[in-house]
């Protein structure tokens, strides 16, 4: 779904989250912090003042200093971000993060909650690029896969043939001749446009799976998103995603995610489920 005309005010924000579908595959993980969210924009708050009353470990007298906070940063109006002074350097510096009222920025912030450790170490490595290269007319490798990572990644655990089909692009093994097998895998959506875009899911809609996950001999370990959010935040470097570490997944084509995917000429659409290049 999309925002009502004039969707950027707090009162038509509310009413789309609240029209959201939180039972779905990939909205379910966050339907906790959503209602917190929710409840909280319906008595007028701003996402962002919404957004650090929910960032907060022990809500005992409502502290958030850094010791009771999930995520390590504040949520700011926009406005507080300087004019020509790069996002990322501003959270990096100030450890606050401009938000507007939409629900790009929304995710963005359940994205930082969920997963602050990656969160900090994305702005971690996006400050030392721009610290060495300067805010250029055009990012670079690593900070073009920063981005990526950080809008539209997701995070699969599965069994290794499920990797081999999507490292192959053959993707009616991938979601037909190796159905059954998906019951043992586990996605995970972190990018927050990628969360946006599926407030209207369309068939094209696709993710950049993150190729540096563990194999499933680890799975139980990581069922936590605390012991995942920690894995994620080790495994990044510059030097791995200078290397684009990224697979697509169309994300309505997982087993179980969408139901126009039961009939299996959904697979059938070679624009959008295309072969690997030669």
């Amino acid at each position: 779904m999309s925002l009502p005309a004039g969707g950027n005010t707090v009162a038509t924000l509310s009413a789309a989250v609240a029209a959201l579908d939180w039972q779905q595959p990939w909205l379910a993980p966050w339907r906790a912090d959503a209602a917190g969210l929710l409840a909280h924009l319906a008595a007028g708050q701003s996402v962002a003042s919404a957004l650090n009353s929910l960032n907060v470990l022990n809500t005992q007298g409502g502290s958030l200093d850094g010791a009771h906070r999930r995520a390590p940063i504040r949520f700011v109006a926009q406005s507080e971000l300087p004019a020509g002074q790069a996002y990322e350097q501003f959270i990096f510096e100030t450890r606050q993060v401009p938000t507007r009222d939409n629900l790009h920025d929304l995710f963005n912030g359940l994205c930082w909650l969920k997963f602050p450790q990656t969160k900090s170490r994305l702005n971690a490595l996006q400050a030392e690029q721009i610290a060495v290269g300067g805010v250029l007319p055009t990012r670079g490798a690593v900070r073009d896969a920063l981005t990526v990572f950080d809008e539209n990644s997701a995070l699969l655990m599965a069994p290794q043939p499920i990797w081999d089909a999507l490292l192959a692009r053959q993707w009616q093994r991938l979601f037909i001749e190796l159905r059954p097998l998906w019951c043992e895998a586990r996605l995970v959506l972190f990018g927050h446009a990628l969360l946006e875009k599926l407030a209207n899911p369309r068939k094209p809609i696709t993710a950049h799976v993150y190729l540096g996950m563990p194999d499933m001999s680890e799975l139980c370990a990581l069922e936590r998103p605390a012991s995942l959010d920690r894995w994620v935040a080790h495994d990044l470097s510059a030097a791995k995603l200078a290397g684009k570490p990224f697979a697509p997944l169309q994300v309505l084509g997982v087993p179980g995610w969408w139901a126009d995917n039961e009939n299996f000429s959904f697979y059938d659409d070679s624009d959008i489920f295309r072969p690997a290049k030669r």
